[in-house]
């Protein structure tokens, strides 16, 4: 939730989705190990050199490389999950705050389909307030969340790395005081 764009009367926040570095990163490396296991795994099974710099053929079949073979083709297609999750932008989207219409918009790309594009619209009116929940510790938590009158949670970060702790607190601010409402600690 880095980008605002605010107009007196608008704010709205662009959230990043799946196309980050990490994800690019992955993809790529999960594949390429991927690809040299599933290769060796071949190489044993026909007896010849698929991999241009090792010599697979010594493996015997059963067990090595029937285990590389199975071990290549599910790394082959997670790293097209990850790939696809990339190009399709799963989690894109942005929340929009627009009080000349008197109405919040919360909109995500997910995944092909019907629900492919998620939008929720709600009445500023119907926003009670901002919560902020914060947990610490090996897998930490930093999330800014939007609460209704009839006591719905929606989340308005993104999905991935923690954002820094100040940043979440000045997005909240600033988002509880442009709806003016309450803000909340979890």
């Amino acid at each position: 939730m880095k980008k605002t764009l605010s107009i007196h009367s608008v704010r709205k926040d662009l959230i990043l989705g799946s196309r980050r570095l990490s994800n690019y990163w992955w993809a790529t490396i999960i594949f390429i190990g991927a690809l040299g296991f599933l290769l060796a795994g071949l190489s044993s099974y026909f007896q010849v050199d698929l991999l241009p710099f090792t010599n697979s053929t010594d493996l015997v079949f059963i067990p090595q490389g029937i285990v590389m073979t199975f071990y290549g083709s599910i790394g082959v297609f997670l790293s097209l999950f990850l790939w696809l999750t990339i190009i399709w932008n799963i989690g894109a989207g942005y929340n929009e705050f627009n009080k000349d219409k008197g109405i919040v918009k919360i909109f995500r790309l997910g995944f092909p389909g019907k629900n492919r594009k998620i939008c929720l619209q709600f009445n500023i009116k119907e926003i009670k307030s901002i919560k902020i929940d914060i947990k610490e510790g090996l897998n930490p938590r930093r999330e800014i969340y939007l609460c209704t009158k009839d006591k719905r949670v929606i989340p308005l970060t993104r999905v991935g790395q923690p954002l820094l702790l100040s940043e979440v607190e000045e997005q909240a601010a600033e988002i509880a005081r442009f709806l003016d409402v309450v803000l909340e600690g979890a």
